[in-house]
């Protein structure tokens, strides 16, 4: 006979290896007619056996994932606050691999993951029991009869195809490709993502001076007898394939090179039938010759977008996270972008406000560790984190991080109105700078050089599909909670939302309880005020 115990755990919870394992502590909560709600199962067997999980669920859609451990040697930066959680073994509890048959059990804790998604069919109470052998335990949902309202909030996490091309060892704009690229982006919209990097160019991003990522490059660029022209084919049928995914809106890849647009990207063309790089590295950003060619793509590209009704839904790029040491190159090129792209949305990653001040960046994106400065300064303003974003308590989506941590971000979203989020590495499968390909199951880290977790958050499954993360639900988490209290706001007010998330001490990006119950009852209590004004 096989002895075994199950419990029910929140999706807070991050079990470690060793861990002492107390009572249950999650038995019902409560969610809206189009959410997705997770809990984690824990069995704890005395042998190894092989078995079934039996879930016997009033729900249409009811996935069990078992929760897998993945290594990393650099959890977190050597300045980082002392709010994270370092494992003992290095190995911490990330990647979610479905359980579709019998599983093998093994002496000790087995963890799965858990997760419902509800409809008009289940509003009420619900029953879920789950069985493993003579052992069971129930869990009770309340659906409440009301959406989550996302209020048109954009999402975008760097898409990078070329990481898939790699791993996959396939070429682009093959049948392949383009297969491989819809099943990644459609679970990046599974869970909140409506705006993706689009490739116009191959995006001059985290790549080695000198050096060359793979061409993914969607618009074709001929010149011929010195005059540029252009064919849009490839990046209509991105833009189609996007749409089926759910995606609104389109981040087109950035003008410049990263990190102060002192070079123009990688851009390939046909010269006089012959297919070539005619600028990269070697191309200064103040060269006339990009800037002719600049000019005469602005006009036909305008004209594409123009022509498609896209113009709303298009989001520019100049260069990625500059400083104040790199004002002078990227202010030129900003009054370049801003002259051929008047009237369109220009965004850029920062954390100096005089880019803004200056009015250089006129719709800023600040890291969520310098974003006070902004605030209250630009009428719509975003917010992103990375690598750096270790410090002050703010939230992050590294291994080490609480859940807690990553999800309270969406209580924050909703207090200081923002109306974007960016991160950078939705699937980015290579060291630092590009220089090599990694196996995401094996280092974590881009090769020691980013902080685990941070640099992807799905995993690549041998059919070509896309394994989960806890952190890419837990973050999905965080979205639903700012969509529902936008649903709260129209039916009360901000003044009552506000009151209850801050029914403790007030919330500031850094400043928050660090209390798994503390952000679980509030969102309880944020359905219940729910429920109960829409009666």
């Amino acid at each position: 006979m096989n002895y075994i115990d199950l419990k029910l755990l929140s999706p807070l919870e991050k079990i470690y290896h060793n861990d002492n394992l107390t009572e249950n502590n999650y038995t019902k909560f409560s969610m809206l007619i189009n959410e997705k709600k997770s809990f984690q199962l824990v069995v704890i067997s005395k042998n190894n056996f092989i078995g079934d999980i039996t879930i016997n669920s009033p729900f249409n859609k009811t996935n069990l994932y078992s929760v897998e451990y993945i290594k990393s040697d650099y959890p977190l930066p050597s300045n980082a606050d002392d709010y994270f959680r370092i494992s003992d073994d290095g190995l911490y509890p990330d990647l979610l691999l479905p359980v579709n048959s019998e599983f093998k059990f093994t002496e000790g804790v087995n963890l799965f993951w858990v997760e419902i998604e509800a409809d008009e069919n289940n509003v009420g109470e619900n029953v879920i029991e789950i069985t493993v052998n003579e052992a069971s335990e129930k869990i009770f949902v309340e659906v409440i009869d009301c959406k989550l309202d996302f209020n048109d909030f954009i999402y975008t996490n760097w898409f990078h195809t070329d990481c898939l091309m790699s791993h996959y060892k396939i070429d682009v704009f093959t049948d392949e490709y383009w297969k491989i690229t819809e099943n990644f982006l459609k679970t990046a919209c599974d869970y909140g993502m409506n705006c993706v990097l689009t490739p116009i160019f191959t995006p001059p991003l985290d790549t080695e001076i000198g050096k060359e990522r793979p061409t993914v490059q969607l618009i074709d660029v001929f010149l011929n007898n010195g005059k540029y022209s252009f064919n849009f084919d490839k990046l209509t049928k991105w833009i189609e394939m996007s749409k089926r995914c759910g995606v609104k809106y389109f981040e087109l890849s950035h003008f410049f090179t990263q990190w102060g647009a002192n070079h123009a990207p990688k851009i390939m063309a046909t010269v006089d039938g012959e297919y070539k790089k005619i600028f990269g590295w070697e191309t200064k950003a103040s060269s006339k010759n990009y800037w002719k060619f600049l000019t005469e793509l602005s006009v036909e590209l305008k004209k594409y977008i123009e022509d498609n009704n896209l113009k709303e839904y298009i989001l520019l790029h100049v260069s990625d996270e500059p400083n104040f040491a790199m004002l002078r190159s990227y202010s030129k090129a900003s009054r370049l972008i801003h002259k051929l792209f008047k009237g369109y949305r220009i965004v850029d990653a920062l954390s100096d406000y005089w880019f803004h001040k200056l009015k250089i960046v006129t719709n800023p994106i600040p890291s969520n560790d310098h974003i006070d400065k902004f605030i209250g300064k630009t009428s719509e303003l975003w917010t992103y984190y990375c690598c750096s974003q270790c410090k002050k308590y703010v939230s992050n989506r590294f291994f080490s991080n609480s859940s807690l941590r990553t999800r309270v971000l969406g209580y924050q979203l909703f207090k200081y109105n923002i109306k974007g989020f960016l991160h950078w590495g939705y699937n980015f499968y290579y060291t630092q700078l590009s220089k090599k390909l990694i196996d995401p199951y094996k280092i974590s880290d881009a090769g020691g050089k980013f902080p685990s977790g941070d640099s992807y958050v799905v995993y690549p499954a041998e059919d070509g599909t896309a394994y989960h993360s806890i952190r890419l639900k837990v973050f999905y988490d965080a979205l639903q909670d700012m969509a529902a209290l936008n649903t709260l706001k129209k039916l009360t007010s901000k003044h009552i939302c506000l009151n209850i998330i801050e029914n403790e001490k007030q919330i500031t990006f850094s400043d928050y309880p660090h209390s798994d119950e503390w952000l679980l009852n509030t969102r309880e209590k944020i359905n219940y005020m729910i429920k109960e004004n829409i009666k």
